[in-house]
């Protein structure tokens, strides 16, 4: 058997984070991206911060080309610029 991963499962709770400026980065309106959101055409990752980063949260959003990230607080307070991207061909 391999190196085994120790994983740390926690209560879930969830974190409301503003759509419009995710909205906005994708040159959406609010509407359109929950709808997409809703649709499953829009894939969305959610990280969580250790260390110096603890306590933040990275959520991620992909569609079609761009990916787009904010880094927000437990009560889901933006910290930082929305992260606009391309993403380059071949990749998710």
């Amino acid at each position: 058997m391999g190196r085994r991963i120790a994983i740390d499962l926690n209560p879930a709770f969830e974190i409301v984070i503003d759509g419009a400026p995710i909205a906005r980065a994708f040159g959406l309106d609010t509407a359109t991206f929950f709808r997409l959101l809703a649709q499953r055409k829009i894939d969305q990752l959610c990280e969580r911060g250790i260390n110096e980063d603890a306590g933040l949260y990275r959520a991620s959003y992909y569609y079609e080309r761009k990916r787009v990230r904010v880094v927000v607080d437990r009560e889901g307070r933006q910290q930082g610029e929305v992260d606009i991207r391309e993403r380059e061909p071949g990749q998710g």
